[in-house]
């Protein structure tokens, strides 16, 4: 079962797929800018959000699950936007699907390549947080900063605390992430190029996207095209969302 929230009712479907340890809410400033020209639906990965587990959850197993949801909602025709692990999966999605189905494709900040191991100490941190289910926000915050120091990263992972009858708990599935994580670190499976037209989004500070990666991204996406976000980060549409929101609108009208 995979979980969507629907931002208007107007224009062309356009399905956004958040990152690792994100949800559906993370875009919903983003949704509701672009619901004016859209009909915008953010979707929870497997294991993440109100979406069910997935164990060995593989870019084919995840990009399949959504094709099978657009299928249930009769979306035959789509734009499609992924930001990080979501990126892949919509770069997987864009592999797997039918012809036209996909009219355009945005993948923000990750390149069709293998990653190195950045979010161990997270890992543990989280399963830390999902063993002594704390009895307040500001208890899980205490118990992650001895994991990760950085705030800002802090308070987006703890987007994900939901209250229950025992304390908080995470909205995700921490064991089902920690096991799938070095695939999850893989590229997606791209065995033929992708011709749909392509907007690679990089933000000017972000490592996620380096020139060396190009050639990987045409070899994959040939119809491809590059922006990048001055002054920004790997959130680049949280810390720029005007820019990014009109590079969105821009590509896909």
């Amino acid at each position: 079962m995979i979980h969507a929230k629907q931002y208007g009712s107007s224009g062309p479907h356009l399905i956004v797929i958040h990152g690792l340890f994100g949800n559906a809410d993370n875009w919903h400033s983003i949704a509701q800018a672009l619901a004016e020209h859209f009909t915008v639906y953010c979707i929870d990965l497997p294991n993440h959000g109100k979406s069910d587990a997935m164990p060995d959850a593989s870019y084919p197993k995840m990009a399949r699950a959504v094709l099978d949801w657009t299928a249930l909602n009769k979306i035959d025709s789509f734009y499609l936007l992924g930001h990080s692990m979501g990126g892949k999966v919509a770069m997987q999605m864009a592999a797997m699907a039918n012809a036209k189905q996909i009219e355009k494709l945005i993948i923000v900040d990750i390149a069709p390549v293998d990653y190195q191991p950045s979010h161990t100490r997270i890992l543990e941190g989280l399963k830390a947080i999902d063993q002594s289910q704390p009895e307040s926000r500001k208890a899980a915050d205490t118990q992650l900063s001895q994991y990760e120091p950085n705030l800002a990263v802090r308070q987006f992972l703890l987007k994900n605390l939901v209250k229950s009858d025992t304390g908080f708990k995470l909205a995700l599935a921490v064991d089902n992430i920690a096991d799938s994580y070095s695939v999850i670190l893989k590229k997606p499976r791209i065995e033929h190029p992708v011709d749909i037209p392509t907007l690679f989004i990089k933000g000017e500070n972000s490592d996620y996207i380096v020139a060396e990666y190009q050639e990987a991204i045409l070899a994959a996406f040939p119809n491809a095209r590059f922006k990048i976000i001055s002054g920004a980060g790997h959130w680049l549409h949280a810390e720029k969302p005007l820019p990014f929101t009109s590079l969105v609108k821009r590509f896909l009208q």
